[in-house]
């Protein structure tokens, strides 16, 4: 059970936020066609839960699914709750991908059951643009209770499933998630030019309500939270060529 003392300092924290003068629009899209076309919703439904988890056990997938995350919260509107489990979060990464810390609200909980009870407050409230959770285990009652609480709201639940131990599928569990997404790290084409890239990510729909999963390479959030489809090498290289023969 949650503590009700953490629960009460919660309550008080949201009283105190601006809910009004937002539009309601229903889905977040990515503001990419080969992903947004596919999705049931045209986006990302905003009062709904969405699970993700890292490609595999790794700290590089780990990070990418944070991010993944991260871009899809800075792309809401309004303040942001984020429930942890442990002190890992890195605030220059998160605004790096248009998080800002000042629209963070960070709430740290002593084990699952207590952050799951959280992310349900704060999904209530009506008064945030997004809550995220990150935990091991969440069964199906746990996530009927955050769909539910999330339906009819303007607030976007996005909760990440950490792997229990290396090989293990945080996704296997039943779930009552809109939909489940897997993000995994990708190789980056070498560059022509100096400088670095994008790093690039695999995102996989491993399940949605009303439509199909399928896998789409994308470039990594940039400093707006919005992700982009790679760019054809041979762009690149025409690009490059272009910038030498200006140089010449």
């Amino acid at each position: 059970m949650a503590d009700p003392a953490v629960l009460k300092q919660l309550r008080e924290t949201l009283s105190g936020l601006e809910t009004g003068g937002f539009r309601r629009r229903p889905a977040l899209p990515f503001g990419i066609g080969a992903i947004d076309s596919r999705l049931a919703d045209g986006g990302l439904r905003l009062d709904a839960l969405h699970e993700i988890a890292g490609g595999g056990s790794d700290m590089a997938d780990d990070c990418a699914a944070t991010l993944f995350m991260a871009g899809i919260a800075a792309r809401a509107w309004g303040p942001v709750l984020w429930v942890v489990r442990r002190r890992d979060l890195f605030a220059p990464g998160l605004a790096q991908v248009g998080l800002e810390h000042k629209r963070l609200i960070y709430a740290e909980a002593a084990d699952d059951a207590e952050l799951l009870a959280i992310m349900e407050e704060g999904l209530r409230h009506r008064g945030l643009g997004a809550v995220i959770g990150e935990a091991r285990r969440a069964d199906m009652t746990a996530t009927r209770r955050l769909q539910l609480a999330a339906e009819g709201g303007r607030t976007i639940a996005l909760l990440m499933k950490r792997h229990a131990r290396e090989g293990s599928d945080p996704l296997r569990v039943p779930s009552a998630a809109v939909t489940r997404w897997r993000v995994a790290c990708a190789p980056s084409s070498p560059l022509p030019v100096a400088g670095v890239g994008r790093a690039r990510w695999r995102l996989t729909l491993v399940r949605q309500k009303g439509g199909e999963g399928f896998e789409q390479l994308v470039e990594a959030c940039d400093a707006t939270g919005r992700c982009a489809l790679p760019a054809a090498l041979g762009h690149r290289k025409a690009a490059a060529g272009g910038a030498d023969r200006q140089a010449a």
